[in-house]
């Protein structure tokens, strides 16, 4: 059992020696880094152009660079193998000896006036000529920079054991360690061997003397010899504590007060004498026994508060220190021990009867050591260390909290009440921090700790969703700040929080169904706060100049408007035939505010967001369609007023946006209402109970409409866009032929029926439309404004859609008037097939007979080809019905019509009098037409 004490007590020995050897290493390390960076900036900012010009001026070659490409040796009159060629002797200059350039390594912290003291040295030993040849001066050449690479943690600690070994009194260093163990292990040796006969107690006050009297002697010594004074001194305090612990725990000499006072005292001593003598080791090591001195002297009586009385005062003397010395370490040492222990007593011993008694301390370290860093920082001697001040900052308040926690057991409101007032208490200091330049930094550290601690209570004491209003709102306010400041860390909070307001909203989707009252409820609160807060994230961050990042905001909080719309009137909507008329409402409501808002600060953003609303509204009157028959009834009509205003407010404040945006906005605008009046009207057709080319008719209207103000009035459709919108012309135009177009089609392909009106060919609803189709696509393929393509083609594509069209005309004349039924069999008639041969062959007669009247070869050609198309028909199908009237007719009209036209037009029109006659090769002269 002795042994393992003895073997105990070299450990605790030999631990604090190991940790003041870390930390002194690690504070040395520190200040030579700072040393190091100061030269090289003093190095860069003053001395590294004078090093390049002497560099320049210097006779000596420039060293060989292995980074660097090699010059070819017959530039530089120097071989492959770095010694000079052999020059001519009429070339050879007087000159000094050659010097073998080997490559030279600067470190970075070499003052810059060494570097021109060498210039001019190489400069001054240089022999010099008047009659030799001016050499051009080379060109300086700005090498890189090259900063080496720091050693790693465990070359570090090698080195910092190598120097504690060989640096400073070594002797005295090993020595007193050795001492130390010596005595220990006599003391034992003596006790089991029997060597010592006198008593214990006189050998134990032998012990005693021979240490203080090591103690005076290391005093006196403190001004002549201060390296062997304080480990002198160091040593023989550590021998008086030794021996206490030796009369305490293995003779019980001593009681545990008694041996607990004067250890005490000893610490104390040893504290002071290093503010005295201005010795940070000495303090480590008294800081150390001072933490060391409960658990070697313990009885395991388990009294905490005994302990954590002795904590407080030997933390007092910390922070006494700490008011005079900047000793970090020894802030970090306290501060480890001090909630270490403490933690590890809360998790083994603790329980809810001892809290009276142990929160007051838990309150009493926390504010020592949130003291500790402001103590630093007012000292304004700019020596705060970045590493352990940022632990002591940021890890007493985290660590004190979660001990808090534990105090608590979890319970929410209390805690949430004890993060609110760190959040308070951080704010105070912040702001008293905040007045000083000096402690600016500290004091936005302590800010962001209260906001922290403030953001932590609202989780705490509040559900989800008020949680996410709240995450909400303050992550805008830290991204705006971080923006200003131009800092990473709070951008990223605010970021953060904002996510983290999206989660809260997620976990609180159970409480949704709870909402009683539409819009002033939690959930529409919650996603309106996370709409507003992405899209003045986006503000702060497009006038920060980060537009990329900036558009993903806005698309967020442009996600949470649309989500909070859509959840509220689907959940308080109440009739399903209100739903698409509420979303066409809130549609409009957004058009018009991300209008408004791009007239005041234009952006691109916005502009794709009114085009979106506008194309959002085609489905949605399809939706009004199937709801309530048409987009006008039930609540429609009121919503398209709102989205008719709104759109052209909309359209009015993008008039000066010159951009595609703009221009698709406004296109798709003229697209939108001639489909919604087209389904109002299709409605109409069944309202009055009109047949179906009514229908056709009603629904060509509004396309109609457009096309005819586009082709006559088209600066009516170009408002408010003006001349800005007239490269969409002929785009407009082709979209709204498209629809007509298949309309036209769909009138071919039914029997549109006229009812209640009686039937009349051309002169019926539907084929009227078709002739006003053709009529202003004729006007637009005459205009100067058409695509090349349609005015190349024009005549030959309007030639075709009317013979179509009469041809479609005669087949309905044929159903309606000849009661032929409108299926397949229609072709195969007779009735059809008759009417067909003599319509085509009037067409046929009167393209010839037009075109040569009139000199137009191509009309002419243009009949020509419609009676050969008849001939072949005649030929081909008419010649089965020769066994009926009808057929023998189609067969006469065909002749009949031939012999007028040979009498009227017996052959093409000749071509213009500028037309040579054309010579055959047999030499007469024939007619070219």
């Amino acid at each position: 059992m002795e042994t393992m004490i003895g073997l105990v007590v070299l450990f605790l020995l030999a631990l604090p020696v190991g940790l003041v050897i870390a930390l002194v290493w690690i504070a040395g390390l520190r200040r030579r880094v700072d040393s190091l960076e100061q030269r090289l900036a003093q190095w860069q900012a003053s001395g590294a152009g004078a090093a390049d010009a002497a560099a320049v001026h210097s006779p000596t070659p420039t060293p060989f660079r292995a980074w660097e490409p090699q010059q070819d040796a017959s530039d530089v009159g120097v071989s492959t193998f770095g010694e000079p060629d052999s020059p001519r002797a009429a070339d050879l200059p007087a000159a000094p000896a050659p010097v073998v350039s080997m490559p030279v390594t600067m470190p970075p912290s070499l003052p810059a006036d060494a570097f021109a003291s060498s210039a001019a040295l190489s400069a001054g030993d240089a022999p010099t000529s008047s009659t030799a040849p001016a050499q051009p001066q080379p060109q300086p050449q700005q090498q890189p920079q090259y900063i080496p690479s720091e050693p790693g943690p465990i070359a570090r600690a090698a080195s910092a054991v190598k120097r504690w070994f060989t640096e400073g009194n070594v002797p005295v260093k090993v020595g007193m360690l050795v001492l130390l163990a010596g005595v220990a292990s006599l003391l034992k040796y003596a006790s089991d061997q029997g060597w010592m006969r006198m008593p214990v107690e006189l050998r134990l006050a032998g012990i005693s003397v021979l240490a203080l009297a090591g103690l005076v002697f290391g005093w006196k010594q403190r001004l002549q010899r201060p390296g062997f004074a304080l480990a002198l001194q160091g040593g023989a305090i550590g021998g008086l504590l030794l021996t206490v612990f030796a009369a305490f725990k293995l003779y019980g000499l001593l009681g545990a007060g008694l041996a607990m006072g004067i250890s005490v005292v000893l610490i104390a001593g040893m504290c002071v004498l290093a503010v005295v003598q201005d010795s940070r080791t000495l303090a480590v090591l008294g800081v150390l026994a001072g933490f060391l001195a409960p658990i070697w002297l313990s009885t395991g009586s388990g009294n905490h508060v005994a302990l954590f009385s002795y904590y407080a005062v030997l933390n007092a003397g910390i922070v006494a220190i700490a008011w005079t010395r900047p000793w970090r370490v020894l802030n970090l040492l306290g501060f480890a021990f001090t909630f270490g222990i403490g933690t590890l007593w809360g998790a083994l011993q603790y329980s809810p009867a001892k809290f009276a008694s142990t929160e007051p301390f838990l309150l009493l370290f926390f504010a020592m050591y949130v003291a500790i860093p402001v103590l630093h920082a007012r000292r304004g001697d700019g020596s705060a260390g970045k590493v352990i001040d940022g632990s002591l900052l940021f890890g007493t308040p985290l660590v004190a909290f979660a001990l808090q926690a534990r105090l608590l057991e979890g319970d929410r409101l209390p805690l949430a009440l004890c993060a609110l007032a760190v959040a308070v208490l951080y704010a105070g200091l912040a702001r008293w921090l905040l007045r000083r330049a000096s402690t600016r930094l500290l004091g936005q550290a302590h800010a962001m700790l209260a906001v922290g601690f403030a953001t932590l209570a609202v989780p705490l004491a509040l559900s989800a969703r008020a949680t996410a209003s709240v995450f909400a709102l303050e992550g805008v306010g830290l991204l705006w700040l971080g923006l200003r400041q131009q800092r990473r860390i709070s951008q990223f909070s605010g970021v953060a929080l904002q996510l983290f307001a999206a989660v809260g909203v997620a976990f609180g989707v159970d409480a949704w169904r709870y909402d009683m009252v539409a819009i002033a409820n939690a959930t529409c609160m919650s996603t309106l706060l996370l709409a507003i807060a992405g899209c003045a994230s986006a503000w702060f961050l497009r006038d920060a100049g980060h537009p990329r990042r900036a558009l993903v905001a806005y698309l967020w909080g442009l996600g949470w408007w649309a989500f909070c719309g859509v959840h509220e009137i689907f959940s308080f909507a109440g009739d399903l035939r209100s739903e698409p008329d509420l979303l066409l409402g809130f549609v409009a409501l957004t058009v018009w505010m991300a209008a408004e808002v791009h007239r005041h600060r234009p952006a691109t953003a916005l502009v794709w967001t009114v085009m979106s609303g506008l194309t959002l509204a085609v489905p949605l009157a399809l939706w009004q369609s199937h709801a309530h028959t048409q987009p006008f009834a039930h609540w429609g009509a009121l919503a398209w007023l709102a989205f008719a205003l709104a759109g052209a407010r909309a359209l009015w404040c993008l008039r000066m946006q010159h951009g595609a945006g703009a221009v698709a906005a406004q296109f798709i605008w003229w697209l939108l209402w001639p489909l919604v009046v087209s389904l109002g009207a299709a409605w109409l057709a069944d309202a009055f109970v009109l047949a179906n080319g009514w229908r056709c008719a009603l629904l060509a209207a509004p396309w109609l409409a457009v096309a005819a103000v586009g082709l006559l009035r088209w600066p009516w459709l170009a408002w408010p866009q003006g001349a800005s919108f007239d490269p969409a012309r002929n785009a407009l135009l082709s979209c709204v032929f498209a629809v007509l177009g298949i309309g036209w089609l769909i009138v071919l392909l039914d029997p549109v029926s006229a009812a209640p009106l009686p039937w009349l060919p051309v002169l019926n609803p539907a084929e009227l439309a078709q002739l006003a189709v053709l009529a202003l696509l004729a006007r637009w393929a005459w205009s100067a404004q058409a695509p090349l393509a349609l005015q190349r083609w024009r005549v030959t594509a309007l030639g075709v859609l009317g013979w179509v069209s009469i041809t479609g005309s005669t087949l309905h004349s044929v159903h309606h008037w000849g009661r032929v039924a409108w299926d397949a069999s229609l072709i195969n008639a007779t009735l059809s097939q008759t009417s067909l041969t003599i319509v085509w062959s009037v067409l046929g007669v009167l393209g010839w007979v037009v075109g040569s009247r009139r000199g137009q070869r191509g009309l002419w050609l243009g009949g020509a080809l419609l009676m050969g198309l008849v001939l072949a028909k005649l030929v081909l199908v008419d010649r089965q019905h020769l066994g009926n009237l009808l057929g023998i007719g189609s067969f006469m009209a065909y002749g009949l019509l031939c012999t007028v036209v040979g009498y009227l037009a017996p052959a093409p029109p000749r071509q213009a009098a500028a037309e040579e006659p054309a010579v055959a090769d047999d030499g007469v002269e024939k007619d070219q037409a």
